[in-house]
């Protein structure tokens, strides 16, 4: 993973704490929906940065308003939703339990779908990859 990281410019720092990243799931479903795919996408990177090369809490309030800052939301809009634990709880906890019925269980989880049958690339993988099962799937389409 380590490699993988540096080939795109990612210095991976694993001494940090694991913990419960239900609050980053939580406020990435509230920013999508509240606001578009862009934010989301800055949120997301906001945090991976956070957890995977600084080391710090992806659990912590302060951790989590920090991101939604860098990802253009307002500090005060951050700090109400992290605040406010209830908001989208629901919400996620049924997007997690579906995605777990459809057997994810670990990230990221791809599916390519094909006009023949759908390709899954489960877990870290090289740029080839997902290069050769486009491919795959642009071959079986025609």
């Amino acid at each position: 993973m380590g490699a993988l990281g540096y080939a795109a410019g990612i210095k991976f720092s694993f001494g940090g704490t694991m913990s419960n990243t239900f609050p980053s799931h939580r406020i990435i479903q509230h920013f999508q929906e509240s606001k578009d795919q862009k934010t989301a996408n800055r949120l997301v990177d906001a945090l991976y940065s956070r957890y995977f090369e600084r080391e710090q809490d992806q659990n912590s309030k302060d951790v989590l308003v920090d991101a939604c800052v860098e990802a253009g939301i307002s500090e005060a809009e951050a700090k109400s939703v992290v605040d406010d634990e209830s908001e989208g709880k629901m919400e996620t906890r049924n997007m997690i339990r579906m995605a777990a019925m459809d057997g994810v269980d670990s990230v990221p989880y791809v599916i390519f779908e094909g006009r023949r049958r759908d390709l899954t690339l489960i877990g870290a993988k090289e740029v080839n990859e997902y290069v050769k099962a486009l491919q795959t799937i642009i071959k079986e389409s025609k």
